[in-house]
């Protein structure tokens, strides 16, 4: 593995150089930016004293266990992208433990999330996927998380008495979720009637000279691939079981902070926490987390004191696990942080060469 492991450093290592473009530095700076005016909104008012006395009455049990879940759900998510690189070869499940985890470090280290470039780059390297298969992978799986999450949110607001106009954005995301379903559902099925043999397919449609890119066709025939499987029902499983227990594991910490709220309040806030850190972002998602488990909270008329205390204690609680985690994941996968900085500068501009290639 050493071999492997080099090579990707040195792969990696020259990217940094043709990452630091104009447009790498704006998002870098949109994402300081906005973790900077996020935490001056969540700490304007911020009383400390309460906040502190909040801390001393935390129920250390119910954070062991929300940690915990919330530990199991990234390693469901692990299980999830093996079944769904099923099609392309037998994934080794510690590889994408480990790739997992590896870039959740990086995420915490770097600003604007570089760690999904990461992993896919280790898994493919590994395993010998092409990087264009498992990127394919994971947007497939952002997908599925998409239709998940609006499908819970539109769920949790039939039960869950909400502001009228958060109501309104739920039941408009329950639609877009559904549309995005029938969609894919669409794609697959026909892909299924007019692909056939996608090796077959691909070869005729080089002769008669297709409009579609290459990159566009290989990833329809991915997708197909995927969709097609027998794993991918395992994939839509473990996509139900993994929000559940990250919901489990913010719940509990609720309940260890004494939030008077119930499981069903617990996915609301975890969704709106997770629909607002996807924006660009600082390293750990500094700012932006506690700015949206505060605005989460407020939905059940949290006291703003009471909800940003939350929010710097959740934040701790669901971080340091993957501080030593990713850190050890990010050792046992050849890489040092100093490497892994200049490797996450260079993923960038190579992704868009190599899927074409692969």
């Amino acid at each position: 593995m050493g071999t492997k492991s080099e090579h990707l450093g040195g792969s990696l290592a020259a990217s940094v150089k043709s990452g630091g473009t104009s447009k790498s530095r704006l998002l870098t700076l949109i994402g300081y930016g906005l973790s900077v005016i996020c935490l001056v909104w969540v700490f304007r008012d911020f009383h400390l004293r309460k906040t502190i006395d909040e801390f001393r009455n935390v129920s250390w049990k119910w954070v062991a266990l929300g940690m915990t879940f919330d530990v199991i759900s990234y390693v469901v998510q692990a299980l999830r992208w093996k079944f769904l690189l099923t099609p392309f070869r037998k994934v080794h499940f510690l590889n994408t433990v480990r790739a997992i985890f590896a870039g959740l470090f990086a995420n915490l280290t770097f600003p604007l999330r570089p760690g999904e470039v990461l992993r896919s780059y280790l898994v493919s390297n590994w395993e010998g996927i092409t990087i264009g298969k498992v990127l394919g992978s994971m947007g497939v799986e952002r997908l599925i998380d998409l239709v998940v999450a609006t499908a819970s949110l539109s769920v949790a607001s039939l039960f869950v008495e909400l502001p009228k106009r958060f109501k309104s954005i739920a039941d408009g995301l329950g639609i877009a979720g559904l549309v995005l379903l029938t969609i894919l559902i669409a794609i697959i099925f026909y892909l299924e009637i007019k692909l056939g043999d996608p090796s077959k397919f691909e070869a005729d449609s080089r002769k008669r000279g297709s409009h579609l890119p290459s990159r566009w066709m290989r990833a329809l025939i991915g997708l197909h691939a995927m969709g097609t499987s027998p794993s991918f029902y395992a994939a839509v499983l473990t996509s139900i079981l993994m929000p559940f227990c990250q919901v489990l594991a913010i719940w509990s910490l609720m309940k260890a902070y004494g939030l008077p709220l119930s499981f069903l309040s617990a996915v609301v806030v975890l969704l709106v926490i997770n629909l607002g850190i996807s924006l660009p972002n600082a390293p750990a998602n500094v700012g932006a987390y506690q700015f949206f488990c505060v605005l989460g909270l407020s939905v059940f008329s949290i006291e703003k004191a009471t909800a940003t205390g939350f929010s710097i204690f959740a934040f701790l609680a669901l971080t340091l696990p993957f501080v030593f985690l990713g850190f050890g994941a990010m050792l046992q996968s050849g890489l040092s942080v100093r490497h892994m900085r200049d490797e996450l500068v260079r993923l960038p501009s190579e992704a868009e060469k190599r899927p074409a290639q692969a």
